[in-house]
């Protein structure tokens, strides 16, 4: 499994789960990160996420195929 960490900026408290595939290009496009979190493909925090826009915070454990990712 791709282990990744993403780290929020000081003046973000969090970032939109669709936004944060889409940046590490797990997914390639909007939609298709839309569809993979209503597909239940995405785990945060080991609890299956359909939110589109959940709002990662630090701590925060994204799990999807084969990519890991912490929110730090």
């Amino acid at each position: 499994m791709d282990e990744q960490h993403f780290k929020l900026k000081e003046d973000q408290p969090y970032i939109a789960l669709n936004k944060l595939l889409q940046l590490l290009t797990i997914a390639q496009t909007g939609g298709h990160a839309k569809v993979m979190i209503r597909n239940e493909e995405v785990t945060v925090n080991g609890v299956i996420e359909t939110r589109v826009r959940k709002k990662l915070v630090k701590s925060d454990y994204v799990v999807t195929g084969a990519y890991s990712i912490r929110i730090s």
